[in-house]
């Protein structure tokens, strides 16, 4: 099976969840196939369906100053923070190519960090249900994972910290946990990483894991093919 893999480069997030909507319009009558979106983004904080403002930790004044916007979405979870050096994947999937399995779906996306970050630097993570999902080292979260399911298709995906400035996690209490932090991949190993390889490790892991064959498509081509 093939899936359209789309890198949208650094994209501001309102208009990247436009794209994610369009296009799980178009999964759902099946007018395109599997969609994975790669992209980072400016600095910007979102907050699931149950997120709490009282998890911001700074004013609004202070975002603003930043240029940081608060975005309220239909996934699950609490408040997550995206910014540059942070690769962010969304996957547009049709849950029927998967046996409905959502519990599998998601497990299949922890375990494509998990063992990139095994299998290539040696360090061991797990991946955790419930409230506390995601790819976790100790205590820190280093891939976080939200998605919600319309019409047996899914929307938002995940967010791996690879550069990303730790420093603007203490603007939250992430994912609404007061006793647990972010890691980074580039403080795990000590030095900055290369964002395309990255990004090129972290597409041929996810393809595995899934059990699927890449096509390297401009957003434009899957439009158009639609």
């Amino acid at each position: 099976m093939k899936i359209n893999i789309v890198n949208l480069g650094t994209l501001d997030y309102s208009q990247t969840l436009k794209i994610q909507e369009e296009l799980r319009e178009l999964r759902a009558n099946d007018k395109i196939e599997d969609t994975l979106l790669i992209v980072e983004h400016p600095a910007v904080l979102t907050l699931g369906v149950k997120g709490k403002v009282e998890n911001i930790l700074v004013s609004e004044e202070f975002l603003q100053s930043r240029g940081v916007d608060v975005v309220r979405l239909s996934r699950g979870g609490d408040v997550t923070y995206h910014g540059p050096g942070q690769i962010v994947g969304y996957l547009i999937f049709h849950l029927k190519n998967y046996n409905k399995d959502v519990r599998k779906f998601v497990w299949r996306i922890k375990e494509t960090f998990i063992k990139m970050l095994r299998e290539i630097y040696n360090i061991e993570s797990y991946g955790l249900d419930g409230e506390h999902t995601g790819v976790w080292i100790g205590n820190d979260k280093i891939t976080a994972i939200g998605i919600s399911i319309s019409k047996m298709v899914s929307m938002h995906g995940f967010a791996f910290n690879v550069n990303t400035n730790l420093e603007h996690f203490n603007w939250i209490y992430p994912c609404g946990f007061k006793d647990r932090g972010a890691i980074s991949l580039e403080k795990l190993v000590g030095h900055p990483m290369d964002m395309d390889e990255l990004k090129d490790k972290t597409v041929k892991y996810f393809c595995e894991l899934f059990e699927v064959e890449p096509v390297i498509m401009s957003l434009k081509d899957v439009l158009t093919a639609s």
